[in-house]
């Protein structure tokens, strides 16, 4: 049902689904500006004891490029936090993008504020690609939406490229944009595989959202294969009972500050975990009964698994089957 790059890219997150349907999907987008390293000089870097991988992020579209894509079917936003619009503009001015899904928030950011290692620039063009009227077609899609191309074929089924979305409700949007909140605009995203397997795009969703998620979409999240962790996988993502229903098979940590990661949530449950300060970037090959898994950094790949290989399709380094 496709190959899923979940990409180092500092502490931000962008993952990128190649479906068998042609189209590519990618989740939010970071370390994408015209100055962040190429993938040629970050697949050269390799560090030992804790791995380090945070210090060498890739360049998304430098990484979509090394694969000859040129182009987004669908670009996904799961909420309006710059960590997850790192280069939104250079993606948008490099790739051509047919689809855009926002979440109809009202975040503003006052004009005064210090910018940090993000960019103005970079907002403003959020702001006004998601007013326009032309291409990019703009979406605002709420839990349980159906539509042809993301989960809908063109017969009427059920299925086509796998995506359902399970949050945000126009009700947690509207809470979001009355508290300042837009963790809890988020979107979920449910991937199903035609062999059956779940996997959970968390994005930064958080307590209020797995409160909702768990009431009206419990059947569908339990018993996981693969979680993208919310918030990274920080404390502050999920809710306090959200992994004992999910119960996945395997967890994807992004990056983020090691004192604000919930390592003790996954260790007091069996649950195991990878993250891309240790594996760099993270490949899931779905095509297969089992999802396959792969990471780009050789010493952690040989480390997990001595009978490690290299795959030169996914250029990474197979180290377990889900």
């Amino acid at each position: 049902m496709g190959i899923i790059h979940f990409l180092n890219v500092r502490n931000g997150d962008c993952t990128w689904i190649k479906h068998p349907s042609g189209h590519n999907t990618v989740i939010d987008v970071s370390c994408a500006s015209e100055e962040e390293p190429r993938v040629s000089e970050v697949f050269s870097e390799q560090k030992g004891g804790n791995y380090n991988q945070k210090a060498y992020p890739v360049n998304p579209i430098e990484y979509l490029k090394s694969f000859s894509e040129s182009a987004i079917f669908r670009f996904i936003l799961s909420h309006p936090d710059m960590d997850h619009m790192d280069g939104i503009e250079n993606l948008f001015s490099k790739l051509s993008i047919s689809n855009f899904w926002d979440t109809d928030n009202t975040k503003q950011i006052p004009s005064d504020s210090e910018w940090g290692h993000y960019k103005k620039s970079d907002w403003d063009f959020y702001q006004k690609i998601r007013k326009k009227d032309e291409d990019p077609k703009t979406l605002h899609l709420y839990a349980g939406a159906k539509g042809q191309f993301y989960n809908i074929d063109e017969n009427g089924k059920s299925g086509a490229d796998g995506l359902y979305v399970i949050a945000p409700t126009r009700e947690l949007v509207d809470e979001a944009n009355t508290s300042c909140d837009y963790n809890d605009c988020s979107y979920v995203i449910l991937y199903r595989t035609s062999s059956g397997k779940k996997i959970i795009f968390g994005g930064d969703s958080a307590e209020k959202t797995w409160d909702y998620i768990l009431r009206n979409h419990k059947s569908d999240v339990m018993d996981i294969d693969i979680l993208f962790a919310p918030h990274h996988g920080r404390k502050s993502g999920g809710n306090r009972d959200y992994l004992d229903t999910l119960k996945p098979k395997l967890t994807l940590f992004g990056n983020a500050s090691s004192a604000d990661l919930d390592y003790s949530s996954w260790r007091n449950r069996d649950l195991k975990y990878i993250t891309n300060n240790q594996a760099n970037c993270i490949i899931l090959d779905t095509n297969d009964d089992d999802i396959s898994v792969f990471v780009t950094h050789e010493p952690f790949a040989k480390n997990y698994n001595s009978n490690t290989f290299y795959s030169q399709t996914h250029r990474a380094w197979y180290i377990t089957s889900i």
